[in-house]
C-alpha cells in the first residue's frame, strides 16, 4: 500500500507540473495574438512591415508583466515563452550555425612574437585541428613539443604582462622564466577557456537583441564550438554578420592623399611592381598637373557629411621630384587614386574584386618600405555611395567600388588612441540630413582621448579621424570643431536595421576571440510549415493505428493500454516544455517512434499475463504474476535503450542531441505510465466487486499460442542466411559505399523548388558547368524539388564564399529554367517561383567531427550494452552474443544503404539523422535481444532436467507472441514516418 501512495503521489504531482506548463501557453497565444493584430493593423498590407511591427510589439512586452499567478509568480512574455515546446528550425524555419572560437589568434596574439618555431606549431596545430575532436590548446602543446628544440614557451609568453600576473579569482597563476611549458600550457588553457566563455556569453546578448523568439545557443567546451539556432529569422546575411563580427571598434587619426609624399610613394610603388614583372605591360602615361575642382569637408563638428559645403584647390603636387606624374601600370591598372572627387582622406577607389590583390601588393616588404612607418591601410566597410557635385552632375564610379584609407599610427605603438571599450551607450538615430546614424556616447577616458584627438584634428587644419569597424572604415569625418563631451556619431549607408544591430553590437562588446561559421543551415518557413503538417498527420495516424491494434488484440486491456499512452503523451510533451525542449524533425521522429516503444512494456506485460491466464491462474493472480515476472525483462530492454539514448546525447549536435532527450524522456516516461500508472488502473478496476478484465478477444485469444519450432535444430539455416547477408553487406560497403550526405564530406547543400518539372540528370549536367565540377543533384519527395550538394568553393574562407555559391547555383538555375529570376527572389524562400526552401553548409572541420564522432558513439554504445548485460546476467557469453546481435543487424542495415543505394528511388543519404537512427536500431534491437535472454535466464532455474538446446528452443516460442507484436506495432508507427 505504501508504494501505491509513492506511485500516487508522483502521478499527481507530475500531472499538476505538466498542466501547469500546458495553461501558460492560453496568455502566451493572447500575447501573440495581440501582436498580430497590432501588426496588420501598422503594416496596412505589407508583409515585411506588418513583420517589424509585429517584433517591436512583442520586443516591447518582453520585459514586462503580462501574466501573473497570486502568491506563486509574475510572468513577463519572455518568461512565458522560455516555458513554452519551442519548435527547431526544420519546424518553423530558421537558420542554425556552429561557430568555431580561433583560439589559434588568440593565442598568437598573447604571445605576440616573430619567432619561427612558435608560428610553425601554431599552423601545424590549426591544421591538425581540422582532423581531431581535441581543443586547440592541447592540440598546439603536441606541436610545440615536436619541434620546440630546447626553446621554452615561457621565454615567448613572458613578453605579455597578462601572463605575468596570475589572478585567484580566475585560479591563474603567474608564469616567469623559470616556468615549464607545461605550466605555461595550462595557463593558455585558463585563458582560453575563459575568453572561449566570455565570448559565449557576449553572443547570448547579442542574439537576445537580436529579437529571435527563443533561440537556443549552447556552448561545446571541448571543442570551443558554439551552437546557435535562430527559428524564424528570415535574413541569413544580418545574423552572419552579427555572429561573427568582432565588433572592434577604433578612433584613428587619418592621412589625406595630399599629404607630403603620399602620391610620390603609389607612383614609386606602381613603377617598382611594374619593374619587377607584376601585372601586365601597360604604358605609363604622364600628365603636367591635374586641376581640382571641388572638395568637400564636413562642417559638423560631430562629424557630419555635408556635400553642399565645398572650396577650390589650385592644384596638387605630388613632390619628390615625381610633380604631376600619373601612371598606369599593375597598381593603378586596378586602382584609381583620388583627384579630390573623394573628399580629402580616401587615397582611391577600387571595385570589390581587385581589394584582396591590392592589398596584397601594397603589403610587400618593398612596397610598404615606400611609405611612411607609421601608416597602414584600411578599405571602406560599404561601397562608394554616387553624390550630385556642385555643378549638378552626378559622380558615381560604378557598382561596388571601395575606398581604400590610410591610418596613422603613433610612434612605437600598434593600439588605437581610443577603442571601443570606452563606449558606454550607443543606439540609432538621425542626423539633421535624415540620414540614419549611431550615435555613441562615451566614459570619462574616452571622452578625454576623444577630446584630444578632435582639438589636434581641428588645429591641424580640419583634418579628418578614422572610425574603423573590424578593420574596415565605417566613417571618416572632417574635424571642424572639438569634441569634448564624449558624444559622437557613426555615419555611412545604414539601414535602419543597421544601425540598430551595429548599436547593440558596440554596446555590448566585443568578442574577445573571433568565431567563423564552420557548419550553417537554413530552412524556409514554407518547408518547416509543412514538416509540422507532416509529422502531425504521422503522430496522429501513428496512434491511431496503436489504438485500434491494442484494443482489437487486448480487449480490456487494449484499453487501460490507450489510456497509459495518452496519459505518456502528456507527461513526454509537458516534460519537454517544461526544461525548455527545442522540438525538431528528429525530435518529432522521436515521439512518434517513442509512441511504437511505449506499447512494448504493455505487450510484454499482457502477453506474460496471458500465458498465466492459459496455465489456468484466476484473473487477478495471472494480472499480479504477469506483472511481477514482467519487470525484469522491462527494465533491461529499457535501459539499454537509454544507454543509446545517452551516447547519442553525448556525442551529437543540434537535432540530434534533442532527438535523444526526447528519447531518454520519452523511455522513462513509457515506463512510469505502462507499468505503474497501468497497474494502478488495472487495480482500481478490479477492485470493484463482479468486474473483470480481458487481455484477449475471440480471434486473438490462441494467436501464437502453441508455437512449437525447433529454432536450435533451423540454426544452420539460419547462419547460411544471415551468412550470406553479412557477406553481401560488406560486399557493398566495401565495393560500393555510402552515399554520403554534406554531414559527413563536407560542402553546401540546396533544397530548390522549381516552379516547374526539371530532371535530375539535366540539371546536373547544366550545374556542373556552372560549378566547373559534378555536384550531386537527387529528387525529393516535394513535387519539383531537387537536392543540390556541391564542394565548390568549400575551402574558401572568405566572408562572401557563400555568395558567390548560391550566386553560382543562381546562375545554373537559370540556365536550367531559361527565366530571368533574380538573385534576390531564388534565395527568398517566401517568393512564389523557383527558390531555394533550405540551405546548409558544412565545413572540412565539422564534417570530420561528426565522421568521428559518430564512430565513437557506436563504439561506446556497444561497450555500454555489454557492460550492462554482463553485471546483470554475470555471464560473459550473454553479452557476447547479444553484442554479436547487435554488430549482425547494424552491418546488415549499413549493408542495404550501400546496395540500394540508387536502386531504389527515395534517398539512402548517410547523415546524422542515420546515425541517430542506427543507434536506435541498436537499442531497439537488443531489447528482442534481452527479452529471450531473461526468459532463459528464468527456464534454466526452473526446468533443470532439460537440455539447453530445449531451454533456448521453449524461451524462444514463448517469448515470439512479444517479438511479432511489438515489432509489428513498432513497424506501424515507422511506415508512418515514411
Amino acid at each position: 500500500m505504501q508504494s501505491k501512495g509513492v506511485v500516487r503521489f508522483f502521478l499527481i504531482f507530475m500531472a499538476l507540473v505538466c498542466l501547469y506548463q500546458f495553461i501558460l501557453m492560453f496568455p502566451t497565444n493572447s500575447v501573440e495574438s495581440a501582436a498580430d493584430s497590432y501588426g496588420v493593423t501598422m503594416g496596412k498590407g505589407d508583409p515585411a512591415q506588418e513583420k517589424q511591427y509585429r517584433s517591436n510589439y512583442l520586443d516591447s512586452v518582453s520585459s514586462e508583466t503580462v501574466f501573473s499567478i497570486p502568491y506563486i509568480k509574475d510572468y513577463t512574455y519572455q518568461d512565458l515563452k522560455a516555458s513554452q515546446l519551442g519548435l527547431g528550425l526544420d519546424l518553423k524555419g530558421g537558420m542554425s550555425v556552429v561557430l568555431q572560437v580561433d583560439v589559434k589568434e588568440f593565442v598568437n596574439e598573447l604571445a605576440d612574437t616573430q619567432d619561427e618555431t612558435f608560428a610553425t606549431a601554431l599552423a601545424n596545430a590549426e591544421k591538425a585541428l581540422a582532423n581531431s575532436q581535441s581543443d586547440f590548446i592541447s592540440i598546439f602543446s603536441d606541436e610545440w613539443s615536436k619541434i620546440a628544440n630546447g626553446k621554452k614557451l615561457a621565454d615567448i609568453f613572458l613578453l605579455n604582462a597578462k601572463m605575468r600576473e596570475g589572478s585567484a579569482e580566475l585560479n591563474t597563476t603567474a608564469i616567469n622564466a623559470n616556468s615549464s611549458d607545461a605550466a605555461v600550457i595550462t595557463r593558455l588553457r585558463q585563458e582560453a577557456n575563459e575568453n572561449v566563455d566570455l565570448t559565449f556569453k557576449l553572443l547570448k546578448q547579442r542574439i537576445d537583441k537580436l529579437g529571435v523568439t527563443q533561440p537556443n545557443i549552447s556552448l561545446d567546451e571541448a571543442r570551443d564550438l558554439i551552437m546557435v539556432e535562430l527559428p524564424g529569422i528570415d535574413n541569413p546575411e544580418r545574423a552572419r554578420s552579427l555572429l561573427q563580427a568582432a565588433a572592434s571598434l577604433e578612433f584613428w587619426d587619418a592621412f589625406r592623399f595630399s599629404d607630403p609624399g603620399i602620391n610620390a610613394a603609389f607612383l614609386s610603388a606602381n613603377e617598382r611592381l611594374k619593374k619587377s614583372g607584376v601585372g601586365g605591360d601597360a604604358e605609363i602615361q604622364t600628365e603636367k598637373t591635374f586641376r581640382l575642382d571641388t572638395a568637400w569637408s564636413v562642417i559638423d563638428s560631430l562629424g557630419n557629411p555635408d556635400r553642399g559645403s565645398n572650396y577650390t584647390i589650385d592644384t596638387i603636387n605630388t613632390g619628390d621630384g615625381n610633380e604631376g606624374l600619373v601612371a598606369k601600370g599593375p597598381l593603378f591598372d586596378i586602382f584609381q587614386m583620388n583627384r579630390g572627387e573623394l573628399g580629402q582622406a580616401p587615397m582611391g577607389i577600387a571595385s570589390k574584386n581587385k581589394k584582396d590583390l591590392i592589398t596584397k601588393y601594397l603589403a610587400r616588404p618593398d612596397i610598404k618600405a615606400l611609405f611612411p612607418s607609421n601608416l597602414e591601410f584600411r578599405w571602406s566597410k560599404d561601397p562608394f555611395k554616387p553624390y550630385q557635385g556642385s555643378d549638378g552632375e552626378q559622380v558615381s564610379f560604378g557598382d561596388n567600388m571601395y575606398e581604400l584609407y590610410a591610418i596613422k599610427k603613433a610612434p612605437g605603438s600598434t593600439s588605437a588612441p581610443l577603442e571601443g571599450d570606452r563606449v558606454t551607450d550607443a543606439r540609432p538615430s538621425q542626423d539633421q540630413n535624415g540620414e540614419v546614424v549611431v550615435s555613441l556616447k562615451m566614459d570619462n577616458i574616452g571622452a578625454q582621448e576623444w577630446g584630444r584627438m578632435t582639438t589636434k584634428a581641428a588645429n591641424a587644419g580640419n583634418r579628418e579621424v578614422a572610425i574603423v569597424l573590424d578593420n574596415e572604415v565605417v566613417s571618416c569625418p572632417r574635424v571642424i570643431n572639438p569634441i569634448t563631451s564624449g558624444d559622437t556619431q557613426i555615419s555611412g549607408t545604414f539601414s535602419v536595421t543597421e544601425a540598430r544591430d551595429l548599436a547593440n553590437v558596440l554596446q555590448i562588446g566585443k568578442l574577445p576571440v573571433t568565431t567563423s561559421i564552420i557548419q550553417e543551415s537554413i530552412v524556409g518557413p514554407t518547408l518547416g510549415a509543412e514538416n509540422i503538417q507532416r509529422s502531425t498527420r504521422a503522430l496522429i495516424f501513428g496512434f491511431a493505428m496503436l489504438i485500434v491494434f491494442m484494443i482489437l488484440y487486448y480487449a480490456g486491456g487494449g484499453v487501460v493500454a490507450v489510456i497509459a499512452l495518452l496519459a505518456n503523451m502528456f507527461f513526454i510533451f509537458g516534460t519537454l516544455a517544461s526544461i525548455g525542449t527545442v522540438l525538431t524533425l528528429p525530435g518529432f521522429a522521436g515521439i512518434i517512434l517513442t509512441i511504437g516503444m511505449a506499447v512494448d512494456a504493455n505487450v510484454i506485460i499482457f502477453e506474460r499475463i496471458r500465458e498465466e491466464l492459459r496455465a489456468g491462474k484466476s484473473n487477478m493472480a495471472a494480472i499480479r504474476d504477469g506483472f511481477q515476472q514482467s519487470y525484469s525483462a522491462i527494465i533491461d530492454a529499457n535501459v539499454t535503450t537509454i544507454l543509446t539514448a545517452f551516447v547519442l546525447a553525448y556525442f551529437g549536435l543540434g537535432p540530434i542531441k534533442g532527438f535523444a532527450t526526447i528519447l531518454i524522456i520519452g523511455v522513462i516516461s513509457s515506463l512510469f505510465t505502462a507499468v505503474l500508472v497501468g497497474r494502478l488502473i488495472i487495480e482500481w478496476w478490479m477492485g470493484k466487486e463482479g468486474r473483470t478484465l480481458g487481455f484477449w478477444t475471440g480471434w486473438s485469444k490462441n494467436v501464437m499460442s502453441n508455437v512449437n519450432v525447433d529454432w536450435m535444430g533451423l540454426r544452420k539455416v539460419g547462419y547460411m542466411i544471415s551468412g550470406a547477408l553479412i557477406l553481401i553487406s560488406l560486399g557493398a560497403i566495401f565495393t560500393k559505399g555510402f552515399d554520403l550526405g554534406v554531414d559527413f564530406k563536407g560542402g553546401y547543400s540546396y533544397n530548390v523548388q522549381f516552379d516547374q518539372p526539371v530532371d535530375a540528370q539535366t540539371a546536373r549536367a547544366t550545374l556542373t558547368e556552372a560549378f566547373g565540377s559534378a555536384p550531386v543533384v537527387k529528387a525529393v519527395d516535394t513535387e519539383n524539388t531537387l537536392s543540390i550538394t556541391t564542394n565548390y568553393l568549400i575551402d574558401d574562407q572568405a566572408k562572401d564564399a557563400q555568395d558567390r555559391v548560391l550566386a553560382k547555383l543562381h546562375e545554373g538555375v537559370k540556365t536550367i529554367t531559361g527565366s530571368t529570376l533574380s538573385l534576390a527572389d531564388f534565395s527568398n524562400s517566401a517568393s512564389a517561383g523557383t527558390k531555394v526552401t533550405a540551405a546548409s553548409k558544412v565545413g572540412p572541420t565539422i564534417a570530420d567531427d561528426i565522421k568521428d564522432s559518430s564512430y565513437q558513439s557506436a563504439f561506446f554504445a556497444l561497450l555500454l550494452i555489454f557492460l550492462y548485460l554482463f553485471i546483470r546476467f554475470r555471464k560473459w557469453e550473454f553479452s557476447a552474443g547479444a553484442v554479436a546481435a547487435l554488430f549482425h543487424d547494424v552491418i546488415i542495415t549499413l549493408g542495404m544503404f550501400a546496395l540500394f543505394w540508387g536502386v531504389l528511388p527515395f534517398s539512402m543519404e548517410i547523415d546524422q539523422a542515420f546515425v541517430a537512427a542506427i543507434l536506435t536500431v541498436i537499442g531497439y534491437s537488443v531489447n528482442d535481444t534481452v527479452i529471450v535472454f531473461d526468459r532463459i535466464r528464468e527456464f534454466i532455474n526452473t526446468y533443470t532436467g532439460k537440455s539447453k538446446e530445449e531451454i533456448f528452443n521453449l524461451a524462444i516460442n514463448n517469448t515470439l507472441s512479444r517479438t511479432v507484436i511489438t515489432s509489428g506495432t513498432t513497424m506501424i508507427v515507422v511506415l508512418t514516418l515514411f
